[in-house]
C-alpha cells in the first residue's frame, strides 16, 4: 500500500511539472529573459507593463543611437566639405588678384572666392549646432544613470519573479507532503513555505510599482528629448540652406550683372584709315537716350542723328549736335544714306 501511495505521488509531481512547463511557454519577459508562471493577475498585469515599458525604453534609446551616428557622419562630411570649400576659396581668389581686373572670369572669380569663405562659415556653423544641439544630449541620456537604474529596477523585478515561481514550486512539493503525511513538522514547512510566498509577493508589488514608474519617466524623457532635438537639426539645416542661398544668390545677382553689363556695353572704336570709304546714313531719334559715359551718345526725341557704324551687339555710332558716340541701335530709324567723305554733300 505505500508503494503504491509513493508511486501516486511522484505521478502527482510529474503532472504538475508538465503543466508547469506548459505554461512557461506562453509566458516570457523582454526585460530579464524570465520563464515564470503568472503567480497571479495582479502580477500579470504589473508584468506586462513592465515588458512593454523596457521594450520602449529599449527601442527610443537605439532611435537615439541612430541620430547620433546620422548626426556623426553629417559633422564629419562637413568637416569635409569646408577643406575642400576653403581650398577652392583661396584658388578663387588667387586666380582673380593674378588676372586683369578688366577681365569678366578673373572677377567672377574673385567675387566667388570670396563668397565662398562665407558658405564654409555657415557649414562650420551648422556642424557646431549638431554637436552642441543633438550629438551631445543625446549621448548624454543614452549613456545617462537614469535609464540605467530603471532598467536595473526592471531586471531585479524579473529575477524576484524567478524566486516566486520557484517558491511557488517548493509550496506545491510541501502540500503534497502533508497530504501524504501530515505531520507537525511536514506543517510547519509548509506554513513556512507560504509565509515566504507571500512576503515575495508584498516585495514584488512594491519593486514592481517602482521600476514601472522609473522606466515610465524615462520613456517620456526619451519622447521629449529625441523630438526636440529632431526639431534643432531641421531648424539647424533650414537655417543653414537659407542664408547659403542667400549668399549664392547675391553673387549670382552680381556675376550675372557683369556679364550683361559687359556684353551690352559700346564696343571700342576702331579708327578707319583714309582710303577706306563707308556708306553712312541718316536716322531719327524716335526715342530719347541720356549718355552714361563719356563713349556715348546724348540725343532727343526727333534729332537726327549720323548713324557711321552699326556693331551686333546692338549699339550704333554716330554724330548728332556737334557730338560723337554710341547710342542703342533700336533708338533710332533709318532715313537716308550719304557717303563718309561728305557728310555734309549731297545726300543720296
Amino acid at each position: 500500500m505505500d508503494a503504491l501511495r509513493k508511486h501516486a505521488s511522484k505521478f502527482r509531481e510529474q503532472v504538475a511539472k508538465q503543466q508547469q512547463a506548459v505554461v512557461k511557454q506562453f509566458s516570457s519577459s523582454g526585460y530579464g529573459s524570465s520563464d515564470v508562471v503568472v503567480i497571479d493577475e495582479v502580477e500579470m498585469q504589473r508584468h506586462q507593463q513592465l515588458e512593454k515599458l523596457y521594450r520602449a525604453t529599449r527601442s527610443g534609446k537605439d532611435f537615439q543611437k541612430e541620430i547620433v551616428k546620422a548626426a556623426e557622419t553629417f559633422t564629419a562630411l562637413g568637416y569635409k566639405h569646408i577643406e575642400t570649400g576653403t581650398k577652392l576659396s583661396e584658388d578663387c581668389c588667387r586666380y582673380g588678384a593674378e588676372n586683369n581686373s578688366d577681365n569678366m572670369l578673373a572677377k567672377a572669380a574673385s567675387v566667388y572666392g570670396d563668397a565662398r569663405k562665407h558658405v564654409e562659415k555657415e557649414h562650420e556653423e551648422l556642424n557646431l549646432l549638431l554637436s552642441s544641439q543633438v550629438l551631445d544630449p543625446l549621448r548624454q541620456m543614452i549613456n545617462g544613470a537614469p535609464l540605467e537604474d530603471a532598467r536595473h529596477l526592471a531586471q531585479r523585478y524579473s529575477r524576484m519573479r524567478q524566486e516566486a515561481e520557484t517558491q511557488r514550486e517548493e509550496i506545491s512539493r510541501r502540500q503534497i507532503r502533508v497530504r501524504e503525511s501530515p505531520t507537525a513538522e511536514q506543517v510547519a514547512k509548509l506554513h513556512a513555505a507560504e509565509a515566504k510566498m507571500q512576503e515575495l509577493k508584498a516585495n514584488m508589488a512594491v519593486l514592481g510599482k517602482e521600476a514601472a514608474a522609473a522606466l515610465a519617466a524615462v520613456e517620456a524623457q526619451q519622447q521629449r528629448l529625441t523630438f526636440q532635438r529632431l526639431v534643432s537639426m531641421v531648424e539647424g539645416e533650414k537655417t543653414f540652406h537659407l542664408r547659403v542661398a542667400a549668399i549664392l544668390g547675391e553673387i549670382e545677382t552680381e556675376m550675372v550683372s557683369d556679364r550683361q553689363k559687359k556684353e551690352s556695353a559700346p564696343p571700342l572704336i576702331t579708327p578707319l584709315s583714309g582710303s577706306e570709304k563707308t556708306m553712312y546714313f541718316l536716322a531719327e531719334a524716335m526715342h530719347p537716350f541720356s549718355a552714361e559715359s563719356e563713349k556715348e551718345l546724348s540725343f532727343s526725341k526727333g534729332d537726327f542723328v549720323v548713324v557711321r557704324k552699326v556693331s551686333p551687339s546692338g549699339w550704333s555710332e554716330g554724330e548728332c549736335n556737334g557730338k560723337a558716340g554710341w547710342f542703342p541701335s533700336a533708338y533710332v530709324e533709318k532715313r537716308q544714306r550719304i557717303p563718309s567723305n561728305n557728310l555734309a554733300g549731297e545726300v543720296y
